[in-house]
């Protein structure tokens, strides 16, 4: 195999890559147009496990009304806005103030909506206690925070039922995406009460829209324990019950998942606690949440328990901040050894230079610098090949019709020029991993959503809206493909020169930082090529002169 084979092969697979992601994403199941309209109450009430029932009562209280008719209530911060239902206090509508949606940027990013069914829930497991199907009546307060604050406080409370009082707390916080979550009970009855507390995320399994249209990302409940790592479990799965993950712990948090965005559930750490996932009977929705349990309280005395929700950015230096493995969402898979490093050299290089296209474009060339010598050993055996390529032609003139004779004189000549035809592979190879995983990081990376880098790019995230960058990146690869050896073989040399035309035409719908760091790549290897080329040219014109 010599070097062009090689890149074919290469550009093979990475066609065929892609060509296999689309074909997941264009058989994930599509949005129902009704399905706001179907939308299910809510699902049964959570059962624990022996090892959390203490003296609950998994009993399902009445159901007062719909969450679609009950009334709901607004709470603006500077980074969200949420809407809450008074049943359940669920979180059902979440605006991200400082995103956009992706493909109108007039509109603000909705994380949780009704397109989706997707909401945040809680509730408490015990007999006459109220679920995430109940209904509640907010307490007056203020429901947008106010300047000079840090939190804002949103409280609701149920109907009192056997002298038993139950408050919901939601508190919002400044510059913040955690809305700490709180129950208060209030014993008023002639026993004691050992509750359990729920905090489920609801979604269907239909990957957001829009986000991208090459690559199909995980969308999906998550699981993360010290023992058990970092867990991703499908809709799939769920559905058929074959669903693998840590079921309980003391320690770790439960999450939603999807492109550039998730939602958590962060207990306490130390606090028992108890994973669960399932799919809502009659409906295309799912369910995954924790439970955790809440000490005795005494005829008379008070008790609750509270949980963290994040929902909001894969940012992470902020995810890892808020519970150990949570930065694991943004996932890069396999090569997330290789990814890691290069994402944190990305974030170091944006602080200096203050913009992510410049920081890509800076990371490019340093990882250019690093792997020279691989490049430079590539491109010398590329320039060599290209010396020998009208001696190879003729070679396969006189020898055409024997095969294993054009063998010998191919390897007679290798040797006699001291050329390893697979001596630019090896550098190649070398490089993949890292191509791939920066390639990940471009994608996954939600620093690079909204991201604007010069004059017509404004979101390093979406399409260069006018294909420029395709189209420089294009004409790079023609250029490249001119400085390589042409191939003996008349269709194989065609198929090399289409190839630019092809590669690059998949590109146009590829995100804007993704194309920049081909281009510049590709101009990088283009002034090293030539220099090499020109070098060894100059080199055997010298050793020609000094012959004659």
């Amino acid at each position: 195999m010599d070097t062009r084979r090689l890149i074919l092969v290469l550009i093979f697979t990475f066609s065929s890559f892609m060509l296999w992601e689309n074909w997941q994403k264009y058989n994930q199941p599509k949005p129902a147009a009704d399905a706001v309209a179907t939308a299910p109450t809510g699902g049964a009430v959570p059962v624990p496990s022996t090892s959390l029932q203490a003296k609950a009562s998994s009993d399902t209280p009445a159901v007062a009304a719909p969450a679609s008719s009950a009334e709901t209530f607004t709470v603006t911060t500077d980074l969200m806005k949420a809407t809450i239902s008074a049943q359940g206090g669920d979180l059902v509508r979440l605006e991200l103030l400082k995103y956009k949606e992706h493909d109108n940027k007039e509109k603000t990013f909705v994380l949780f909506d009704a397109a989706h069914q997707y909401l945040a829930q809680a509730g408490l497991i015990g007999e006459g206690l109220p679920s995430h199907r109940s209904i509640f009546s907010h307490v007056e307060g203020p429901t947008s925070l106010a300047e000079g604050s840090d939190e804002l406080k949103f409280r609701l409370e149920s109907t009192e039922q056997g002298g038993i009082k139950v408050a919901k707390i939601l508190t919002f916080k400044r510059a913040s995406y955690q809305v700490d979550v709180a129950w208060e009970i209030t014993n008023g009855s002639d026993k004691a009460i050992a509750p359990n507390a729920y905090f489920q995320l609801q979604r269907d399994d239909v990957a957001p829209a829009g986000e991208t249209k090459m690559v199909s990302t995980f969308t999906g409940p998550a699981v993360y324990t010290d023992a058990e790592k970092y867990q991703k479990v499908t809709f799939a799965h769920i559905a058929e019950d074959k669903a693998k993950f840590a079921k309980t712990a003391d320690n770790g948090w439960l999450a939603m998942v999807q492109h550039y965005f998730v939602s958590a559930w962060v207990p306490k750490d130390k606090t028992p606690r108890e994973f669960y996932m399932r799919k809502v009977e009659g409906h295309n929705v799912f369910q995954a949440g924790v439970i955790v349990p809440i000490a005795e309280i005494a005829p008379g005395a008070k008790g609750g328990t509270s949980v963290t929700l994040y929902a909001g950015p894969q940012e992470q230096s902020v995810l890892k901040q808020i519970a150990p493995g949570l930065n694991l969402v943004v996932d890069y898979g396999w090569l997330t050894v290789v990814a890691a490093p290069i994402f944190w050299a990305l974030e170091a290089i944006h602080k200096l230079v203050g913009n992510w296209g410049w920081a890509i474009v800076v990371l490019t060339v340093i990882l250019k610098a690093i792997f020279f010598p691989l490049s430079a050993a590539s491109y010398k055996s590329m320039a060599k090949m290209k010396l020998l390529t009208p001696r190879l032609t003729q070679l396969k003139e006189r020898f055409g019709d024997d095969k294993q004779r054009l063998n010998q004189e191919m390897m007679k000549m290798y040797q006699t020029e001291k050329v390893n035809p697979l001596g630019g592979c090896l550098p190649i190879l070398v490089q993949i991993p890292v191509f791939i995983a920066l390639y990940w990081v471009l994608l996954g990376a939600v620093e690079m959503r909204d991201a604007p880098w010069i004059l017509w790019i404004k979101d390093l995230a979406s399409a260069d809206p006018y294909y420029i960058l395709p189209v420089v990146m294009m004409i790079s690869m023609f250029v490249q493909t001119k400085l390589n050896p042409t191939p003996p073989d008349p269709i194989q040399a065609k198929v090399m020169m289409m190839m630019p035309l092809i590669f690059g035409f998949m590109f146009f719908w590829f995100p804007a930082g993704l194309v920049l760091y081909w281009v510049v790549n590709n101009v990088l290897s283009i002034t090293q090529q030539w220099h090499i080329s020109r070098m060894i040219d100059g080199g055997r014109k010298a050793a020609n002169d000094a012959k004659a």
